[in-house]
């Protein structure tokens, strides 16, 4: 049910927006406040989808209760209503974040029209930010081990700051998950998070890639294109197995680190970049510096922090933990009911030798899921996690 809240000193004009709106759906619920003082107390006490908020009011008049409900509440849309006399303090109000501004006396169609709209626009709010939650979700860190509850407490430090984290550990031990929680908990949350797999891309294309080309640079540039760093300009990059990067590459990398510049394949001109960088491998890069393969002053550069991902052998107890996790996702994308791993069941997952770590873990959940019966016992595991 719709929740509407008018903010009105007159109470002839509250009566008739009431009855107009009431009329319209009788679905909505529709609450009053006769000054600005009594509905910012209601705002802070209770969720409104739009509120619509007269101007002139003593006490407190509307663009008051404007800025003090956008802090409380910034998502809800508010509606300000507005004498003849003040269109330009209504104007005014939108700049501050109004939704809309109707004017007294209201026109019937109008009024409809903005609180329909207004309606819209807070279920696509609440919409985006259910959104939000699934994309979170994905990259959820599972664990209280010690290890685990470390590197949260490193992502809480250094998060809000732009300092270049270097992220290592073996395969498959989510060194991705601690680089979205990097950016998701920084102030570049809204600015993108671009990814590039070092390791999956030819050497000889690495660069265009990063930096982008212009046309006629090499064969195939058929166009002008925008790499990476520009695409993550304001936001993050995530250069996600760097130890394979070429040494070429591995220069200009450095050189947009150090300048804050970059220029295309084929290029001379300079463009500036605003770009928080993140690094991960799973090589050690002490040995490929001192084997000719990895630059020494880029590590340095990027390994401001540097965060370890222990293998999942070294934090056995946060599998039950994370076969419940995966147990949960996978009956979401499947659709089907969350089914139970039995005490011995888990017990011997967690004495299992996981080389592949977290990602192998998960499609040994997944397997006994399909394979194994209601609940998941250790004669499923016996039969279907072996190798």
């Amino acid at each position: 049910m719709s929740k509407i809240l008018i903010i009105e000193d007159e109470a002839a004009i509250r009566r008739v927006l009431k009855k107009i709106i009431s009329e319209e759906n009788e679905a909505y619920q529709v609450e009053e406040a006769e000054d600005g003082l009594v509905g910012i107390e209601m705002i802070s006490k209770s969720d409104y989808d739009p509120v619509l908020c007269d101007i002139k009011m003593p006490k407190m008049d509307g663009v008051e209760v404007l800025e003090k409900a956008k802090k409380i509440k910034p998502e809800i849309p508010i509606v300000m209503i507005s004498g003849h006399g003040d269109l330009d303090t209504a104007v005014n109000t939108m700049r501050l974040g109004a939704f809309d501004y109707i004017s007294k006396p209201p026109d019937l169609n109008r009024l409809l029209n903005t609180v329909r709209n207004a309606l819209d626009r807070k279920e696509l709010i609440v919409e985006n930010k259910l959104l939000k939650k699934k994309v979170s979700k994905k990259y959820e860190m599972i664990g209280n081990s010690e290890a685990i509850s470390h590197i949260k407490t490193m992502i809480e430090k250094v998060a809000p700051t732009d300092a270049r984290v270097l992220i290592t550990g073996p395969n498959g031990t989510g060194k991705e998950l601690v680089a979205h929680w990097l950016h998701e908990k920084s102030d570049r949350t809204k600015a993108p998070m671009i990814e590039v797999n070092c390791a999956a891309i030819p050497s000889e294309l690495i660069e265009s890639e990063l930096f982008g080309h212009v046309k006629g640079s090499f064969t195939g540039a058929n166009k002008d294109r925008a790499g990476k760093f520009e695409a993550a300009n304001g936001g993050t990059i995530f250069l996600d197995e760097i130890g394979d990067m070429s040494l070429s590459a591995q220069a200009k990398v450095l050189r947009a680190l150090q300048e804050n510049k970059i220029s295309r394949v084929g290029s001379d001109k300079d463009i500036k970049v605003n770009v928080r960088v993140i690094a991960a491998t799973n090589k050690n890069l002490t040995k490929e510096i001192s084997e000719g393969k990895f630059r020494e002053d880029l590590y340095h550069r990027l390994a401001v922090i540097l965060i370890e991902v222990p293998a999942l052998n070294e934090r056995r107890d946060d599998i039950p933990l994370l076969i419940n996790f995966f147990a949960e996702q996978v009956a979401s994308e499947q659709g089907t009911a969350v089914k139970s791993f039995s005490k011995e069941a888990v017990k011997l997952l967690q004495n299992y030798n996981w080389t592949g770590n977290i990602r192998e873990l998960r499609n040994v959940v997944e397997r006994l899921i399909i394979l194994g019966e209601k609940e998941v016992s250790e004669n499923d595991v016996k039969l279907f996690a072996t190798k």
